[in-house]
């Protein structure tokens, strides 16, 4: 069997998801916007979603784009120079987004996230559903750090672990960084000569971590390769691949099909199935929802939990929180994360998704348990 390459990689994902550098977008000179970049980068983006591919874009270059508006000339240590530079530069980042993408009639969403938003298990599953809706629409969803609010001691602090995390949670198949660097090397290339690329990581090990090396120095960036293989840790724990290349020349994603350098860290198995294997292996359910025969038979066949299969419901659980559900002989079937908590999951036990609204008042998932979330035992 042939060595897995970056460009392999690419061709068979299904959900992309791009970190883009703040040295791809603004000119460190200038602190002006590279539209020619972002315009190859929006056809590249194109011919992604036009073979079918999903792509989530995590952005850096708000502060970098702002940092003009305040007299700066290059990125500070203080914290309120970073968060008054990001207010003024997501606007302008934004709005770059939105004029390119509508060039090739596409929509963009913007999101900007801390991480709150992907430690508090209700925000987490809201921030997942906004961005599973856009991308069933054909949106492309633009994340951003929340860098006017966020504090130094809860924020990210790198685009690398944020696009990682989103990675994770999406369930996507690739991670691209698109960087300054076109990939892991053996030593730092700018100090020794004999450095070599390293095309292919199969795992992080003590070696590999050594090879990062430090932070990098204060630029308009704030990232690093030791970042980088921070946020392959996270990508590669959830099931997604992870490449790193040099995407400061225009139409990178094109030049990555046609075998431009690259790192390639590969993941062991695909992102749904670790999501499942970690569901099977959760042993304390919160709660318990009875199912009828009709729902035993759909949930064999890899149906979603619909509340029309539901019996009755017990127990005190929230939203996102592991059920166990029990089949009509009174035994475990299966066990999932729960759309509902366990009030609402009462109230409309029985009855048909259509009908859901007129109970709750509000419009909630259609499936009590999605497939996704959901493992048969």
């Amino acid at each position: 069997m042939s060595k897995p390459t970056s460009q392999s990689q690419l061709s068979s994902a299904r959900r992309v998801v791009i970190k883009i550098g703040s040295a791809m977008l603004v000119d460190a000179k200038s602190g002006a916007l590279k539209k020619d970049w972002l315009q190859a980068l929006t056809a590249d983006i194109s011919s992604l979603t036009s073979a079918g591919k999903q792509v989530v874009l995590v952005s850096s270059g708000a502060v970098a784009l702002g940092l003009s508006g305040l007299g700066l000339t290059q990125r500070t240590s203080r914290l309120e120079d970073a968060q008054a530079a990001a207010a003024i530069g997501q606007i302008k980042l934004a709005q770059a987004y939105q004029n390119e993408f509508a060039s090739v009639d596409m929509t963009i969403a913007q999101i900007l996230l801390s991480i709150d938003d992907l430690e508090h298990r209700p925000r987490y599953l809201n921030a997942r559903n906004t961005v599973e809706t856009l991308l069933e629409n054909g949106v492309i969803p633009v994340i951003n750090e929340n860098d006017s609010v966020a504090t130094s001691e809860i924020r990210f602090g790198d685009n690398d672990r944020l696009a990682a995390r989103v990675a994770q949670m999406m369930r996507a198949d690739l991670l691209l960084l698109l960087s300054d660097i076109d990939g892991l090397y053996s030593a730092d290339p700018r100090k020794n000569a004999n450095a070599k690329l390293i095309p292919h990581v199969g795992g992080i090990t003590p070696e590999i971590e050594a090879m990062a090396g430090p932070p990098a120095e204060v630029t308009v960036g704030t990232g690093g390769m030791i970042t980088k293989i921070m946020a392959a840790k996270i990508a590669l724990a959830g099931g997604c691949s992870m490449v790193i290349m040099d995407g400061r020349a225009p139409s990178p994603i094109e030049r990555l099909s046609g075998c431009e350098q690259s790192t390639l860290f590969t993941a062991s198995g695909d992102p749904l199935t670790l999501r499942k294997q970690w569901i099977q292996g959760m042993m304390a359910p919160k709660g318990f929802v009875h199912i009828d025969a009709g729902a035993v038979n759909a949930l064999k066949k890899g149906a979603s939990l619909l509340p029309a299969g539901v019996k009755s419901v017990e127990g005190s659980f929230q939203r996102g929180d592991m059920v166990a559900c029990m089949g009509p002989d009174g035994h475990l079937f299966a066990q999932g994360l729960i759309s509902y908590d366990a009030i609402d999951a009462d109230r409309i036990a029985g009855v048909k998704s259509t009908d859901v609204i007129n109970i709750l008042g509000y419009a909630g998932r259609a499936s009590l348990i999605h497939r996704d979330d959901l493992v048969v035992i």
